[in-house]
């Protein structure tokens, strides 16, 4: 048996390689190019991870495994939590009735809809769900905050987050496309929710707003902020899911323990306390800039845990499902936009 201070050592290894990962993902993040495509850091991240996962993870000391571990499940509910300084809740206030009631109709068929595909598809249930909660709430970090809820394996939680990406970053440019040419017979707040109703990245919402107006980017952010905050609710129903689910697996008669998951509730907490708007605003940047690292050194961890070995296991089930997914968001969330959105406008 090592010591403790030589496992300690030998962890704290693995953290600081992450990190190093991290640090290699804000630099190239700052390419002109990728910051175009709304590439952020978590994504260049759980690419770099992958592409030392399928080069040099063979080279790595087994002692370094836990730190990894370490920065893909407590590192990450941290930078859950921390996301949280994002939001607060004058923001629902200022989007009115229309953004809240098609975000949860939005959420909710989604992430339904998803579950129900998986099975036409015969998929396994787990990928089927996170790409699901990726497409139906806030892309990577709705993903990285239900897998650590039901604990998955990390090669599915990168396949979710992959087409995620792929299909979040092509509707991106589709949306300014079909604005600015007249395909979308939208009025600017109409589109502004439709865009953060339907994008799966806050990076994605941002990017498309902007590249139509100010007026429809400030729309889109905030009802894009507002299906932020519905990851509360769907982690603490999933929360029960895994509880239920578990009970019915035990041998024993003895019930299964609902396990809450208390980065959630934290979460909330922290939306809570922004909302006092207590701390300065180059407080909450600088903390919102923690928080990416945070988030980006779970994602390099996670894709240095996922091997193509992995990913050609997942096959194209995940690729079709996120397709079939993308196009409910393009065209309920359109119907929604056009004809519900002015009834409660």
């Amino acid at each position: 048996m090592p010591k403790i201070s030589e496992t300690r050592i030998s962890m704290l290894h693995g953290i600081l390689l992450i990190a190093l990962f991290a640090c290699a993902a804000f630099y190239i993040g700052e390419a002109q190019f990728l910051k175009e495509i709304s590439f952020s850091p978590m994504i260049i991240g759980i690419i770099l991870g992958m592409l030392y996962a399928n080069s040099l993870r063979n080279n790595l000391p087994e002692t370094w495994v836990p730190g990894i571990q370490f920065c893909s499940k407590k590192i990450l509910r941290l930078g859950i939590i921390l996301y949280g300084f994002r939001l607060t809740f004058q923001d629902v206030v200022n989007v009115g009735v229309a953004g809240i009631v098609i975000d949860i109709i939005i959420v909710t068929v989604t992430i339904l809809g998803g579950i129900w595909i998986g099975r036409l598809l015969k998929m396994d249930k787990e990928t089927a769900l996170l790409t699901s909660i990726g497409s139906g709430i806030c892309g990577a970090a709705a993903v990285l905050g239900a897998e650590s809820t039901i604990r998955t394996q990390p090669y599915k939680t990168a396949v979710a987050v992959a087409t995620v990406v792929i299909f979040g970053t092509v509707s991106m440019f589709l949306y300014p496309i079909a604005y600015t040419s007249g395909w979308l017979d939208l009025s600017p707040p109409e589109m502004g929710i439709y865009t953060g109703s339907t994008l799966h990245e806050v990076a994605h919402a941002v990017g498309a707003g902007n590249a139509m107006g100010t007026e429809i980017a400030n729309v889109s952010i905030i009802v894009k902020m507002i299906r932020v905050m519905l990851l509360v609710p769907v982690l603490l129903i999933l929360g029960f899911w895994v509880a239920r689910n578990a009970s019915k697996n035990a041998s024993g008669a003895k019930k299964g323990k609902v396990s809450i998951p208390w980065f959630a509730v934290g979460f909330l907490a922290v939306i809570g306390f922004n909302s006092l708007n207590l701390l300065p605003a180059v407080f909450v940047d600088a903390i919102n800039y923690f928080d990416t690292f945070l988030l980006t050194m779970a994602m390099a961890a996670l894709g240095a845990e996922t091997s193509i070995d992995k990913f050609k296991k997942a096959g194209a089930k995940p690729f079709v499902l996120a397709f079939c997914l993308d196009v409910w968001l393009i065209i309920g969330g359109y119907i929604l936009a056009k004809y519900l959105a002015p009834m409660c406008l």
